[in-house]
C-alpha cells in the first residue's frame, strides 16, 4: 500500500538458498529505475556479503535492515540498534532472576534506531545522498 501511494511497484522476491541470489538480484538490476530492500531474516544476515556484494556489481541501490550490512559495504542501513535491544534485555534477565514471571513481562519494542550510510558505495553507484540525509544519519562511512 505505501509503494502505490508514491507511485512505484514493490515485488517480492523470496530467496531461499544461496544459488538463488546471483538471478534474484541481476533480474530487479535490470528494471528501470529499481532498488533494493533487504529484509530482516538471518537467511540475509547469513548471506550479507553476498547480497551487498551482488547489489554493488549489478550497481543496485539498496537498504538493509542492520548497521553491518553497511559496515561489508551496503549502500544504506535503517533499522533497530542490536547493542541497545541486547543491553535493554539485561533489566529483563534481573528482572526475572528476582523471581518474575517472564509470562507476565511486558513486551517491549525497540526504542533506538539507526541510520548508516556508506558513502564510498554511493559514490560507486553514482549517488549523491542529500545533505539533510547525511545530516541525520548516526554514522556516515567514507
Amino acid at each position: 500500500a505505501a509503494a502505490a501511494s508514491f507511485a512505484v511497484e514493490a515485488i517480492s522476491a523470496p530467496v531461499r538458498n544461496g544459488s538463488d541470489l546471483d538471478s534474484v538480484v541481476a533480474t530487479q538490476a535490470r528494471e528501470p529505475n529499481s532498488g533494493l530492500i533487504a529484509m530482516p531474516d538471518s537467511f540475509t544476515i547469513a548471506h550479507r556479503v553476498e547480497i551487498t556484494s551482488l547489489a554493488a556489481r549489478y550497481r543496485l541501490p539498496a537498504v538493509y535492515p542492520y548497521r553491518f550490512f553497511a559496515e561489508v559495504g551496503g549502500l544504506l542501513s535503517y533499522g533497530v540498534d542490536m547493542v541497545d535491544n541486547f543491553r535493554r534485555t539485561a533489566t529483563y534477565v534481573d528482572r526475572i532472576l528476582k523471581g518474575e514471571k517472564p509470562s507476565e513481562l511486558p513486551v517491549q519494542a525497540p526504542v533506538k534506531f539507526e541510520l548508516v550510510i556508506n558513502l564510498k558505495t554511493a559514490k560507486t553507484l553514482g549517488l549523491t545522498i542529500p545533505p539533510l540525509l547525511l545530516a541525520t544519519a548516526d554514522e556516515v562511512i567514507e
